[in-house]
């Protein structure tokens, strides 16, 4: 099992004006997707997601980065930088926990036939 994961931070909220500055980032809507290099039955290689919003620290604008030139890396490490290691780590754990039901589910929902 080897499982990657991926961001996707392309969302943003912004201040059309704070602190002299246009367009500034407060608020970063955010997905980490997980996938393993293992499929399943069908093929398809077995994968979780979890999403969420994640609000930036704008009081120290001294390093801002104007709109049009933040990238997706950039807001990546903002977002992780604001929830801590800890907490990605966490979310990664979940992603990894999920995949691994999928693998040996404990529970199943069936439907009656009759």
């Amino acid at each position: 099992m080897s499982i990657s994961y991926q961001w996707d931070v392309k969302t943003v909220d912004v201040y059309p004006s704070e602190g002299g500055h246009n367009n500034v980032i407060y608020l970063v809507h955010w997905r980490l997707n997980a996938t393993d290099t293992e499929v399943d039955a069908e093929g398809n290689p077995y994968f979780a997601s979890v999403y969420g919003t994640q609000v930036l620290d704008t009081s120290d604008l001294s390093n801002f980065t104007d709109f049009d030139s933040v990238t997706s890396s950039q807001v990546q490490g903002w977002v992780e930088g604001a929830m801590g290691a800890e907490e990605v780590q966490n979310l990664k754990d979940g992603l990894d926990a999920n995949i691994a039901d999928q693998k040996n589910p404990t529970s199943v929902t069936k439907q009656l036939v009759a």
